[in-house]
């Protein structure tokens, strides 16, 4: 298959691109799009055969549940089965946004999508190409991150056509990404909400609308006897071809951990590559240094850090070493996605 891929301007949609785009989706093809998270790669959500392609396109398990991406909020009615007032708050406040929302499911919606599961996982991306595109498409687009399963989400067209080359008919490429990390996921259909993936939009921005939430166990520690919900609950995620570690504590002692285990490594012959922020990124003997952002800009380490594992893998690096990055308001998010491309391996020091 040829991997087609045209630039599109998100300040001038070209309304004729977006119909060569729907027109695919409706005929059960993928198309690969922006949106304000992550690149995503869609298909009908609506029919069986396109969750079966983005399964195949991927590589990725069936029982990992797909997003279904919508424009409008009517849209919920076909889909769900039951909307709690809770969401309708959520969806006042943060859609268009970065906020998926877990709902008993609909008979509309193929088990392909939902990953043999009763619920059905919702938002509506904050984005002038996607929305443009569900809406052309006939309103409904399931879309994971448009990379190979495993590997780092794309924030880059390009990171799609390296991974989905012959894969996928279309990418519409509309630049950089404006977030970096995916969306934050809430499961509505339990007693109590709970998040089942942080993101941009935080525990407590979401508990100041609707009160109590809480975290779900398995953001920290795996099980893997569980079922997931949530795309990441269950299989490892976001990795890089190298092995990551991710070293944990103070800096200063953050830094000489990390440049003793660089000399081991070098000593061995191993190409060594570490990330850390502008602040610290001088101090570290390595093959290859990258600096993630600054500390005081959370937003930059959150939009870098998918960019750097990859710039890593292009590099054929062998270890990579990171700071971890606790930062107070999204934090929790970026160590997620760190923790999981690190498989869990952290020193704490």
């Amino acid at each position: 298959m040829e991997t087609l891929v045209k630039k599109i301007d998100c300040k001038n949609i070209d309304i004729n691109l977006i119909r060569e785009a729907a027109q695919l989706i409706r005929a059960g093809e993928l198309v690969a799009f922006p949106t304000e998270t992550v690149y995503g790669l869609g298909a009908d959500a609506l029919h069986r055969e396109g969750a079966e392609k983005i399964y195949s396109a991927k590589g990725r398990p069936s029982d990992n549940p797909l997003i279904v991406h919508i424009a409008e909020f009517k849209a919920l009615e076909k889909i769900t089965a039951a909307v709690p007032q809770e969401a309708w708050k959520l969806a006042e406040k943060f859609w268009p946004g970065p906020l998926t929302m877990i709902f008993p499911k609909s008979s509309a919606v193929p088990k392909t999508t939902t990953g043999g599961m009763e619920t059905v996982a919702v938002r509506m991306p904050d984005h002038p190409v996607a929305l443009a595109l569900i809406r052309e498409s006939g309103g409904y687009i399931a879309a994971p991150s448009a990379n190979t399963s495993g590997k780092p989400s794309p924030t880059l067209a390009e990171h799609v056509y390296l991974d989905l080359k012959g894969r996928v008919p279309l990418i519409l490429d509309g630049g950089g990404v404006g977030i970096g990390i995916e969306s934050t996921i809430i499961d509505l259909s339990e007693k109590v909400p709970t998040i089942l993936r942080p993101g941009y939009i935080t525990k407590k921005m979401i508990s100041e609308i609707i009160g109590e939430v809480r975290d779900d166990p398995g953001l920290i520690s795996e099980d893997a006897a569980v079922r997931p919900k949530a795309p990441g609950m269950k299989y490892k995620h976001y990795a890089p071809k190298a092995d990551l570690t991710v070293i944990n504590g103070p800096q200063k002692q953050v830094i000489k951990k990390i440049n003793e285990l660089s000399a081991e490594k070098l000593a061995r012959g191993r190409k060594v590559g570490v990330i850390g922020t502008d602040e610290s990124i001088s101090c570290y003997q390595c093959t290859c240094a990258k600096s993630i952002g600054s500390r005081c800009d959370e937003d930059a380490i959150a939009r870098h850090l998918y960019g750097i594992l990859r710039e890593f893998d292009d590099m054929e690096i062998d270890d990579i070493y990171s700071e971890s990055f606790a930062t107070p308001r999204i934090g929790q998010a970026i160590m997620n996605r760190l923790l999981k491309a690190a498989g869990h391996q952290v020193i704490n020091v």
